[in-house]
């Protein structure tokens, strides 16, 4: 087993790298976000998942206004080292939209269908 070595990973020229949420047991893919060096070592270090928020540039700990948090599990770095699988318990919706995965529309045949209704 070697250390992990953050300066491994090969982050944008923004310093970000993609990270895929996906659900515990399922397997249900919920989200892609960006993490930077500092959400990364937040979310190994604490257990609770944190973003970097392009629009706000700055951290965005999932759930903490919401209480949709997202619980780490598992965390693993793809094979060429420019994106991340983060595996979760999701508290809640993953999806700013109130749906369960952002994942919710799917295109067959040329037209685009929602699958997912938010949570009430």
């Amino acid at each position: 087993m070697a250390k992990f070595k953050i300066d491994s990973l090969k982050f944008d020229d923004n310093g970000l790298i993609p990270a895929i949420a996906q659900q515990d047991g399922t397997g249900e893919v919920l989200m892609m976000a960006w993490m930077n060096k500092t959400s990364i070592l937040e979310t190994l270090n604490t257990g609770h998942v944190t973003y970097w928020s392009r629009s706000r540039q700055e951290l965005w700990r999932k759930g903490a206004t919401s209480g949709h948090e997202q619980r780490l599990v598992s965390f693993r770095v793809d094979c060429d080292r420019d994106c991340l699988l983060v595996i979760v318990d999701q508290t809640g919706p993953a999806c700013h939209t109130n749906r369960r995965s952002c994942f919710y529309s799917e295109v067959r045949d040329g037209s685009e269908i929602e699958l997912l209704q938010p949570e009430e």
